[in-house]
């Protein structure tokens, strides 16, 4: 499925909004949480995906890098660095983590923590450029949970009818036709709906 670009320049990135951060440090407030989940679940599993991992292995990863930031979510600090980068630190590790697990039970462990942490990084593999990777996926996030976020909002026949002319790319007398509604109406949905898109997207990726 062809889907437009959610960016519209290089090196455009997805900001955590401060306030989702903020609310995440009441971690009895299950909404949120799930909120956070839905969010950025697509992408965290996504790239421990393109690092080699198989299935069960990236949703392990997706589970336990959520489980560490909301172990530390109060220790993140907006002068320290992006959210975005912050959050890469923390599934960079728990990719790494699953690498090691795959490591023979006899395999001789290095004597020092910080020796036993570059080996478990060095299980990586060479050839995956996690930035690259991250980056990639986190672009592809933003369209994902605005589209989400819209899809919950319109009525279901109106996003069926934006999903085929702009994400799917029928021509508009083919939805007219196999939705059985006049093409005015497709136009009309999908100025509407494109346009709820695109203030979704901008609230996914509004700077903290």
């Amino acid at each position: 499925m062809k889907r437009a670009s959610p960016a519209t320049k290089e090196g455009r990135m997805l900001a955590t909004r401060h306030s989702l951060v903020e609310r995440l440090t009441d971690l009895g407030d299950q909404r949120k949480w799930q909120e956070f989940f839905e969010t950025y679940w697509r992408l965290i599993y996504g790239v421990a995906r393109k690092s080699g991992l198989g299935d069960a292995e990236a949703q392990d990863v997706v589970q336990e890098t959520v489980i560490t930031v909301a172990k530390n979510i109060t220790k993140y600090e907006r002068a320290a660095g992006s959210f975005k980068g912050w959050l890469l630190h923390i599934t960079r590790w728990r990719i790494a983590d699953q690498f090691r697990k795959r490591a023979p039970a006899d395999q001789p462990r290095a004597g020092r923590a910080d020796s036993r942490a570059t080996a478990t990084i060095d299980r990586v593999p060479d050839s995956f450029d996690l930035n690259a990777a991250w980056e990639e996926e986190w672009q592809r996030n933003v369209l994902a949970a605005a589209l989400e976020r819209v899809k919950r909002q319109v009525d279901a026949k109106h996003y069926q009818i934006f999903d085929c002319v702009v994400l799917k790319q029928w021509p508009v007398a083919k939805v007219a036709t196999a939705l059985q509604v006049s093409q005015a109406q497709v136009y009309l949905v999908k100025h509407r709906v494109a346009g709820m898109v695109k203030r979704a997207v901008a609230a996914v990726e509004k700077h903290r």
